[in-house]
This record gives structure tokens, sequence and C-alpha cells, in this order.
């Protein structure tokens, strides 16, 4: 698998036939080990063990409608009370993080309402504060750790 911008972990891989498989700690099983999931792994990983994430607090491929149409995100962290926090979009290495990329994320938090959003394909990342009530978003030059995202998320919702 490729070499990420993001540390190295004590990854499990298993093979099985044809696929290779990495062992998820959220999901507590083996997955198909795909590029995008080699990248979402990294970042769970990156979360919780460098960032101070609550391993508890993540979700993973959580489902919901935009345009009643079910849609996938790949990656939410939560804040203590339950709601969305960091959002966050995995895409493989050798994709790049184009405007598409970074409006499917946008609008997928039309929905999701994370006053966080993280694109990613493992080599570069971009971080966004997002200010609803203005419509804009806040590029951040940094991923914060979670008492960080609790702070922003604390100005955001008085």
């Amino acid at each position: 698998m490729q070499a990420l911008n993001l540390p190295p972990f004590a990854h499990k891989l298993t093979q099985s036939g044809a696929n290779l498989l990495i062992w998820d700690g959220l999901r507590r099983r083996n997955v198909v080990c795909t590029p995008e999931e080699w990248v979402r792994q990294h970042v769970v990983n990156y979360l919780v063990e460098h960032l101070g994430y609550p391993r508890g607090l993540i979700s993973l491929e959580r489902g919901h409608t935009y345009n009643q149409r079910r849609k996938r995100t790949d990656l939410h962290a939560l804040g203590p009370d339950g709601q969305p926090l960091l959002l966050v979009e995995c895409k493989a290495a050798a994709v790049p993080l184009t405007a598409a990329v970074t409006m499917q994320i946008a609008t997928y938090n039309q929905t999701v309402g994370a006053p966080l959003m993280l694109v990613t394909n493992g080599v570069q990342h971009y971080c966004w504060r997002v200010h609803p009530l203005e419509r804009t978003t806040q590029a951040l030059t940094f991923i914060p750790t979670y008492a960080e995202a609790l702070e922003l998320l604390a100005v955001a919702r008085p």
C-alpha cells in the first residue's frame, strides 16, 4: 500500500483469497483494504491516537439522505453531546483533491451540519471551519485536536 502523509500505525493485514483485508478496530472486523480504506484507517488512527478524538465518538460510513437520495459519509467525529463535530471525506491517495471533492463534502454537510470538515487523500489534507449562520467556510492550516474542535464548537453554538 502507498505511504501516506499520516503517522504509521500497527495495522493488521490479512490475505483472504484475492482480497487483502485490514482490521478495522471501530467496526471490529476485517474489511477489504481498498486504497480508500487504507486512507480511512490511517485517518481514524491519527484522530484517535494523535489528536485525542474518543474512539467511541467516531462513526464510519454513516448514512444520510440528501435530495431524497441515500448517501454515506466516510467518517464522523461526534461531540460529547452526540452531535456531529468533524465530517471527513477520504479518497484514495491517487485521487486528486479537486473542487468536485470539496463540493461533495460541502453538499453532505448541508445535511450533517458539522462545524468542521476535512478532506484527505492521505497525502494532502484540507480542513475547514463552517460558519452556518453566515453560510461560509474558513480554511484552517491544521486539523484541530478534539479539545480544539470542542472550543470551536463552543464558539459556534453559544
